[in-house]
């Protein structure tokens, strides 16, 4: 999964064309797309606009806990297909997921992270039984005091790797970059995530259907990197039938079990 694309709640129109759109996954927004005059809208449009067999894996970002509308949101999570997930915004322990846990048992539950408190207990989140961590970067540069666009992308340096590091060490999946805002521009997007990309993202958010395909290219493994990741595969089984005890690349790198793993990876 590389894409997963943020759609307002109260805008059942264009919920419908997330679903149709080539997103890995859609995110249902309750919360900062949705003004609190419409948050009650937002939450009873939800079983209407969700109802049946959904095309790609969902989730409903709902209120941080403890706002005016956490609880009603989760009432309204509660009778929605057990396979859709909850993204629990501006999580600062794992007592904010044992929470949710408790009232939407057996249900996914993805956490973000905001603050600069969540991110000192990154690995404590990701050990807490969730299904992914992702930073939330426009509350945690308010925060920081870090400007937005690709000005802030410096005081971010420290904060992203640590949340991959955390994630790997939890036995997490790779983290998804968090939204990036200027939805024109496209050139900084894919600077952002080719950066991001080094790091060890595994993909990124999207707030417009167009930054898709951006976020796609950047981070599909390119041709080479596909079949230097095969010749590793293809190796490796060759070794296992003919009873070798080493393994070299025609480049006389010699394989690892670390090796292994990234080239199943980028092959997936």
């Amino acid at each position: 999964m590389l894409t997963s694309l943020y759609v307002p709640g109260d805008r059942p129109d264009r919920v419908a064309k997330a679903l149709a759109s080539r997103a890995d996954c859609v995110i249902v927004d309750l919360e900062d797309a949705v003004a609190p005059s419409h948050k009650a809208l937002a939450r009873e449009s939800l079983s209407g606009a969700l109802d049946g067999e959904l095309p790609m894996p969902v989730q409903v970002r709902v209120n941080a806990r403890g706002s005016a509308w956490h609880e009603d949101d989760l009432a309204a999570v509660r009778d929605l297909d057990p396979a859709i997930g909850v993204r629990l915004p501006k999580v600062n322990s794992a007592d904010d997921i044992a929470a949710i846990q408790e009232a939407l048992p057996g249900r996914a539950v993805h956490a973000l992270i905001e603050t600069a408190i969540g991110v000192e207990r990154a690995f404590e989140i990701a050990s807490a039984g969730v299904a992914s961590v992702t930073l939330g970067e426009a509350d945690l540069r308010a925060e920081l005091g870090l400007a937005a666009g690709e000005a802030g992308e410096p005081g971010l340096a420290w904060v992203r790797p640590r949340l991959i590091v955390a994630a790997a060490a939890a036995g997490l999946p790779a983290p998804h970059m968090s939204v990036w805002a200027d939805v024109k521009d496209m050139d900084g997007l894919a600077r952002s995530c080719a950066a991001g990309k080094t790091l060890g993202f595994a993909g990124r958010s999207a707030i417009h259907p167009a930054q898709l395909p951006v976020i796609r290219e950047a981070f599909r493994p390119t041709e080479a990197e596909i079949a230097r990741a095969q010749e590793i595969i293809d190796r490796v089984r060759s070794a296992e039938t003919d009873g070798s005890g080493t393994v070299v690349l025609q480049d006389g790198s010699f394989l690892d079990a670390a090796m292994v793993r990234a080239a199943t990876r980028t092959l997936r």
